[in-house]
């Protein structure tokens, strides 16, 4: 396996790149390099938390609880984690804070499921039969557009479809690097959109649970919390990702010189099509997902059609209170989203690889699952340590006096209004920088952003939404992006002299844009047609 180089120094950045924004990429990848592993970082922010959890006490630090319900003299006050009783809680509760933290098992349990479809090869002959589909014309948004899709199957997009859009373009005598620019901003740029719930949305959800839980301890997010905002927003980041590659990327790109490649490019590529073995597996497995579509209008149906009551289960997702009426019939249906996530993945992904032979038997079921678990392991480590900074948090006390403190700040400089959410989401937008993971960056903020915004009357979904603005619009200028150095090196085998500056300016304008529209659909959608991001999703806090 050929090694994948690490991103060029500020060194490698061309000359024509240097000046000011040079200068200024320079300083956020010295930045983010200054930074600890995600993992280092987490647990010093839990040996922060304890430290100032004795300053506090010690301070003697105090915040009357704002809640309606409060009684008069509640207060919120700091409890010492090196105390006796704070010792023995941090000794007691140091497995169930791992255990218990909300993202570990429903990101693990929805990974089984597309751990199966992908081993099949479902997802990539999905991805790869979209994009070779499409008319020349409509290959941009069709890429565009896959790329989002392809976030459901976590690194799929990054693997497969960028340097498959590459080779399409190269092949149609296009730029390869517009087609690079193209898949990137669809698989990166817009992270956070899909028109489905995939892995994403219940390790955000989790972690945002766990902060909602820090001001309300009884507060409960689904992973569907974002779903219809999510729904419009691919359309959204198509439409806004085929303007700037076709207005401003490609004509600044100019026309490809092939002599830029290096000796393993071919000069005149073509592209394998999907074999009539896979696109027989892909009608196959989208036959099983009308199944299991009709399966879950089958448990969650309404109970206003008595002529299907003879239906097994008929409406057994729905609350079976006859008092209980609306979107809030139809929780035990949204408490339920990872465990459809993990049917909706593992039932085409067996049906397809039984068709095309990639999967024979049960062992083969199992090694799948086994494998999407084995890329797990950062993950879990990673979780354990996020799990015990957020207990910590939020057993100190400190994330309540914070919240309360920062929602008097907020009213103070009468942000108290919509307009909190552009320095919030700017905020998120230059964390991203240097912080690339999205589960870690949140599981950072959210502690601190979603009671306090609480406290000023935004639910924790909508606090949510707004950050996945912030985390995915500038995923595509950031050196510490995970997957940007193997970006990089695809990229160069076209274009031997790209560094840095050249790969960053080229994804520049997309963050632009991204952010500028997403944040206009963001207000649209919330404030102005007074919308919900998704089921059962209010957009204030009803405390």
């Amino acid at each position: 396996m050929t090694e994948i180089p690490p991103p060029p120094r500020k060194e490698s950045i061309p000359e024509n790149h240097r000046g000011a924004f040079a200068r200024f990429l320079g300083f956020v990848e010295w930045l983010g390099n200054l930074l600890p592993h995600p993992v280092t970082l987490f647990a010093l922010f839990a040996l922060l938390v304890v430290v100032l959890s004795v300053l506090g006490s010690w301070l003697g630090l105090s915040v009357e609880n704002p809640r309606p319900d409060a009684e008069p003299g509640d207060v919120f006050t700091v409890t010492n984690l090196l105390s006796g009783d704070g010792v023995r809680w941090m000794s007691t509760s140091l497995v169930t804070n791992f255990t218990g933290f909300v993202p570990l098992g429903t990101v693990l349990v929805a990974l089984l499921g597309v751990g199966v479809a992908e081993r099949a090869g479902l997802l990539s002959a999905g991805i790869r039969a979209m994009v070779l589909s499409a008319p020349p014309k409509l290959v941009v948004p069709v890429v565009v557009f896959a790329g989002v899709l392809s976030n459901t199957a976590s690194e799929m997009g990054y693997v497969v479809l960028i340097p498959l859009a590459m080779v399409i373009f190269h092949s149609l005598g296009r730029h390869p690097l517009a087609g690079m620019a193209a898949a990137f901003a669809g698989v990166s740029g817009g992270y956070s959109a899909n028109l489905f719930v995939g892995t994403v949305d219940p390790l955000l959800a989790g972690i945002t649970q766990e902060a909602a839980q820090i001001y309300d301890p009884s507060y409960e997010v689904h992973p569907a919390v974002n779903w219809y905002f999510m729904v419009a927003s691919t359309f959204l980041i198509t439409m806004l990702g085929w303007f700037v590659t076709a207005r401003i990327v490609e004509p600044r790109l100019g026309r490809y010189d092939p002599e830029q490649a290096d000796d393993t490019v071919e000069k005149n590529p073509s592209i394998e099509p999907v074999s009539p073995l896979e696109i027989r597996g892909l009608l196959w497995a989208g036959a099983s997902v009308v199944v299991v579509l009709m399966g879950i209008f089958v448990v969650a149906g309404p109970r206003w059609l008595p002529w299907l009551d003879f239906l097994p289960g008929w409406g057994v997702l729905r609350d079976p209170s006859p008092d209980v009426e609306g979107p809030d019939s139809f929780r035990p249906l949204l408490q339920s989203i990872v465990t459809l996530i993990l049917v909706f993945f593992i039932l085409p992904g067996i049906v397809y690889g039984r068709v095309v032979g990639t999967i024979r038997n049960d062992r083969d079921v199992i090694d799948a699952m086994a494998g999407a678990m084995r890329s797990m392991g950062l993950y879990i480590v990673l979780v354990f340590f996020a799990a015990q900074f957020v207990a910590f948090f939020g057993h100190s006390g400190l994330g309540q006096i914070l919240a309360v403190l920062g929602a008097d700040l907020i009213t103070a400089l009468k942000l108290d209004n919509p307009l909190v959410f552009l320095p919030f989401i700017l905020m998120c937008c230059f964390v991203n920088l240097m912080l690339g993971s999205a589960s870690a960056q949140w599981a950072v903020t959210a502690p601190i952003f979603v009671p306090m915004l609480m406290q000023v009357g935004y639910s924790p979904e909508v606090t949510q939404a707004a950050y996945r603005i912030g985390d995915s619009t500038t995923n595509i200028i950031t050196p510490m992006m995970s997957y940007f150095g193997l970006i990089l090196a695809v990229a160069v085998r076209y274009q031997r002299n790209l560094g840095i500056g050249t790969m960053i300016s080229t994804m520049l304008p997309y963050s632009i844009f991204f952010l500028i529209g997403w944040v206009a659909l963001f207000y649209l959608w919330v404030f102005v047609l007074g919308l919900p991001v998704g089921p059962g999703a209010p957009t204030h806090y009803p405390g």
